[in-house]
């Protein structure tokens, strides 16, 4: 039930962040605004978790565990009541950033107490269960909320989001035993000092742009299907569910490449993905080829997630609150960068599918800058931790 608990969190915080993508048109249409600009609001959210991953876990490095996912999770649900109330859409952009800020610091902490519920070998089941929350969210809330938001406003989806929130916050109250004792403490200082290595700083580059790939296609992904590939809302919401499954599929996949191979998995990784988004761009226009191309797009994007966590804590085991956090902040900066570029090219003028281009030359800056994480790690004796044990969604 703790995980449980937790896992509703997770979900939460997966329909805030991902939900967005599935009714970029209707936001911007209700809005008067863009699709360019409402893409902005894929990247206030996305700062906002790069910004508070790593200030608020370094800041509650002190704070029992248990209170403070609570506190993380009230606060995400008001910030996400307050974007459903938003009067207009700069304010829009300052809830959606607020909301960010509790994501990577609540991971960071429910992984933690996860692993702390359960005997040592049975850990990477209780994390996975945590982040499953996050794939369940890809698969089930955000093409539920594209078939919804042509039924009803997109405010009742961000305050569907923050009765989540609170769901979470007293479920865990309710189920979450008390971890002081059971967990280490750490101070500030140990958890920067570890994360200061190039180990540590390379893979964190490398994710922030190379994964950027996949979110200057996806946050556009319901347009160009809407437009180009002429999907009705099912046939979206459908299609929105494959790439679900497939960034699931690859998830699981990338942890198992990682433990065997990771700086390998990670250049076959960029490529693949640079491959696909490439061929995407080419055939959007023909339905079977674009939700082929969607199940492909998020299988080989979600190889780079366990690949880089597995680097992340072997540069930084002896933080791993902090590496947590940092994860998911790379990862969202990816996020914003991605968006941001797309919408760019959508306001130069391009075409509709252009985002899925600058996609293929962010997928190809990540696989150049492996080549110095590569070397980085090849430099020191790298820690057997399993990748396996930590497989989990961006």
């Amino acid at each position: 039930m703790p995980l449980f608990a937790m896992s509703i969190g997770a979900f939460g915080i997966g329909a805030a962040e991902f939900v967005i993508m599935g009714i970029l048109p209707q936001l911007a249409a209700s809005s008067g605004v863009t699709l360019a600009q409402a893409g902005l609001a894929v990247s206030a959210y996305a700062v906002g978790v790069v910004l508070g991953a790593p200030l608020l876990t370094v800041l509650t490095t002190r704070v029992p565990r248990k209170p403070l996912l609570i506190a993380l999770m009230g606060a995400f649900a008001v910030a996400n009541l307050a974007t459903a109330l938003a009067p207009d859409f700069g304010f829009l952009l300052a809830t959606r950033f607020i909301a960010g800020l509790p994501h990577g610091a609540f991971f960071g902490a429910a992984a933690v107490v996860g692993a702390s519920l359960v005997s040592h070998d049975r850990r990477a089941r209780a994390i996975s269960g945590i982040m499953s929350g996050l794939t369940v969210a890809t698969i089930v809330g955000v093409p539920l909320s594209t078939l919804l938001v042509g039924q009803v406003s997109w405010r009742w989806i961000f305050a569907a989001v923050a009765a989540l929130g609170l769901v979470a916050a007293a479920a865990i109250w309710a189920t979450v035993p008390d971890t002081r004792g059971a967990i280490a403490a750490t101070s500030a200082a140990d958890e920067i000092r570890a994360i200061r290595s190039k180990r540590v700083l390379l893979p964190l580059v490398t994710g922030a742009v190379g994964f950027g790939g996949m979110f200057a296609a996806y946050t556009y992904l319901t347009p160009i299907l809407e437009e180009v590939t002429g999907l009705n809302a099912v046939a979206i919401a459908i299609t929105l569910a494959v790439f679900g499954i497939g960034l699931t599929a690859g998830n699981v996949l990338g942890g198992q490449i990682a433990d065997r191979a990771p700086i390998q998995g990670l250049f076959a990784a960029f490529t693949l993905i640079a491959a696909v988004l490439l061929m995407m761009f080419f055939s959007m226009s023909n339905p079977v080829l674009a939700i082929g191309g969607v199940f492909l797009m998020a299988t080989s994007s979600s190889l780079v997630g366990p690949i880089m966590q597995r680097l992340l804590l072997d540069g930084a085991h002896e933080a791993p609150s902090l590496a947590s956090s940092l994860h998911h902040a790379a990862f969202n900066l990816a996020n914003a960068n991605g968006a941001w570029l797309g919408g760019l090219a959508l306001s130069l003028g391009m075409s509709l599918t252009a985002p899925i281009l600058v996609g293929v030359f962010l997928a190809l800056a990540g696989l150049g800058l492996s080549v110095p994480l590569a070397r980085a790690h090849a430099e020191t004796a790298v820690p057997n931790v399993k990748a396996s044990d930590l497989v989990t969604a961006s």
